[in-house]
């Protein structure tokens, strides 16, 4: 079983008994909710990138991309090797180095915001990093209709009872979304076995810097 967007929104539809305008027209947000729940809660290799990218000199602020859920690693290229940062809260890096003109090479970094790592020291030269990171893949919402995703073809359990439990919550069924929570957690927890599967515990290296 698979899902396409006007799939899933047909079976929520039937589920829920209701074809109400101002339901119908608050599908996309619900399903949105739900792939935003499973992305956040289950580490699958299929969700990771790796990119590259250059630091300017005497700047201690490096964009994340734009499709950036949470890093995995980030690495500073200095003269062919690779040196690794911690992952560090922002104030340990503002007690590191409470003089941003404080340069070298960086040894920390950490999520300033939703679009940007702080690093320290401040890089001394335009470093190249190599990021490791979860990613957002595009939503079922922004689809034909008739395409599916990742997550639409080997999670449709997950994104069903996500979905569900959005509708309910939205209709105000308070039993009927506990039974769709209980349903979607199930379907969540099978999710992470195949994350576990595929080794993801047996990393030598695993920070993590939730977007």
């Amino acid at each position: 079983m698979s899902f396409t967007l006007a799939t899933l929104k047909s079976t929520v539809q039937d589920y829920c008994e209701t074809s109400e305008s101002t339901f119908v027209s608050e599908l996309d947000t619900f399903i949105q909710e739900a792939e935003e729940r499973i992305l956040k809660n289950v580490e699958l290799p299929v969700f990771r990138k790796n990119v590259t990218g250059n630091a300017s000199s005497g700047n201690p602020y490096l964009s994340t991309p734009s499709d950036f859920l949470a890093s995995y690693s980030l690495a500073v290229i200095d003269n062919n090797r690779h040196t690794y940062p911690l992952f560090k809260h922002v104030s340990f890096i503002r007690d590191y180095t409470p003089d941003p003109t404080t340069t070298g090479l960086t040894r920390y970094y950490g999520l300033f915001d939703d679009t940007t790592f702080i690093l320290a020291p401040t890089p001394a030269a335009n470093y190249s990093f190599e990021l490791h990171y979860k990613y957002r893949p595009a939503s079922l919402t922004t689809t034909s209709g008739s395409e599916t995703t990742w997550l639409s073809d080997n999670a449709p359990d997950a994104m069903l009872y996500g979905t569900l439990v959005e509708a309910a919550t939205f209709l105000k069924i308070s039993d009927e979304a506990a039974q769709y929570e209980q349903r979607f957690m199930a379907a969540t927890s099978a999710l992470k076995r195949l994350g576990e599967g595929y080794g993801a515990r047996d990393e030598f290296r695993y920070d993590i810097a939730r977007g």
